[in-house]
């Protein structure tokens, strides 16, 4: 497919949507921060799957703009944000309804990766990602479904947040599939994400985890695999474990990728499938024309899967998501993030696809157990960036980020 690229990550920028915005959103600005406020002179970026009062959704798609209206109603979490002193500085591109991890879009444009311009950004948070990369904001609001904050953290070289599913709300945004969706944000320092994790999330600090968990078996997989033990390695060294022991997650045997593209698949059709059939309705409108080529490909494909599919994938979600909270009670669970690094623009489409199957096989793991996931980007391979994720039990949001702190910070 034809890669069309973005000269910026905004699709909506504060200066060009001001006018049209409510008083909540319009009215924050550097000029009247409140600095006792925890997110103070902190600029947003907020992912174009996000309501603002005043502003259109475009869900990166022209057609779905065209046929919804502008919201009336702002989503709690971009509200929380803003009324915590962020600065609203505009919304972000993303992939067609966020139906994908490559960050690309033939609408509005692909915003180009500013570490590596050669390779993919990842997505669909790609705008939000890009925008903080290149420090054109601080924070990156966008949602995970299927990897869509920790793909484009790792390819961008940023921390990137997937929350536990369901501990901060998703009201007034375009779902996805909502049994996994979540509210992510990515920034370019564990500070800046870790006063942003206060605000949004509720939770109280549990304690401290008592072990680290190395899945060796999907390290050794990955294209990464050297740097990945040279640091987990360093870490050792610092004494940074409490305690340390290894684990083997199967993916291929869990059929952790097919299980999640079956349930999403399932999802996504019930929320978008009579908006599709209703554009087929229209004279005169050609769906193949309102979509990227593997975008089309993946709604004809969702409406496929029969009630069987999903009662058996649900079963296979439910074994796996016991299995993986009883091995990981107590521990932190260290994994890689991606198969390695972001593809370049030029790879040939079925190698995507195929690239597509390994990621999932990895990001579906916290996302069929609803587990946070915390990015951390620890190295970097021929240049491009990459790294390793932290994954505990849920409700270990929090823990998490006070655990990367403590592996991150300077050795004495």
């Amino acid at each position: 497919m034809k890669h069309f690229m973005a000269q910026n990550p905004f699709i909506h920028s504060k200066e060009l949507t001001l006018d049209s915005t409510s008083s909540e959103t319009a009215g924050n600005d550097s000029s009247s921060a409140n600095p006792t406020l925890p997110l103070s002179g902190l600029r947003l970026a907020v992912k174009d799957l996000f309501h603002m009062a005043g502003l259109p959704t475009s869900a990166g798609n022209p057609t779905w703009l065209a046929t919804h209206p502008i919201p009336t109603k702002t989503s709690s979490s971009v509200a929380t944000l803003l009324d915590a002193g962020a600065i609203f500085c505009g919304k972000t591109i993303t992939d067609e309804l966020a139906y994908s991890l490559n960050g690309q879009n033939i609408h509005y444009g692909t915003p180009s990766n500013p570490v590596t311009p050669n390779r993919l950004p990842g997505g669909s948070s790609s705008g939000s990602a890009v925008a903080v990369s290149s420090d054109l904001a601080d924070i990156g609001l966008g949602t995970d479904t299927g990897g869509s904050i920790r793909v484009p953290a790792s390819y961008n070289g940023l921390f990137g947040l997937r929350p536990t599913h369901g501990v901060i709300p998703s009201d007034n945004m375009v779902a996805l599939a909502p049994s996994f969706d979540t509210v992510g944000w990515l920034t370019r320092d564990l500070a800046t994400l870790e006063k942003t994790a206060r605000v949004l999330l509720k939770s109280k600090l549990p304690k401290e985890f008592s072990n680290v968990l190395i899945t060796n078996n999907l390290i050794d997989q990955v294209a990464h695999v050297k740097e990945l033990k040279t640091q987990l390695k360093t870490w050792r060294e610092q004494k940074r474990f409490p305690k340390e022991s290894s684990i083997v997650i199967d993916t291929k045997a869990w059929k952790t990728s097919e299980t999640f593209r079956t349930l999403q698949g399932a999802e996504i059709w019930h929320e978008h499938g009579k908006w599709i059939n209703d554009l087929k309705g229209l004279a005169g409108v050609d769906t193949s024309s309102v979509f990227a080529p593997d975008i089309q490909s993946r709604f004809e494909w969702s409406q496929t899967i029969s009630e069987a599919d999903v009662a058996a994938a649900k079963q296979q979600r439910q074994r796996f998501t016991d299995w993986l909270e009883n091995e990981i009670e107590g521990s932190v669970l260290i994994i890689p993030t991606t198969p390695g690094l972001a593809p370049l623009f030029d790879v040939a489409d079925d190698e995507l696809a195929a690239y597509r199957n390994q990621l999932m096989d990895i990001t579906a793991i916290a996302g069929l157990a609803g587990l946070p996931q915390l990015h951390l980007p620890v190295c970097t391979l021929n240049g491009a960036p990459c790294g390793l994720s932290l994954v505990g039990s849920k409700g270990t949001d929090l823990a998490l980020i006070e655990f990367a702190k403590h592996l991150m910070e300077s050795a004495s």
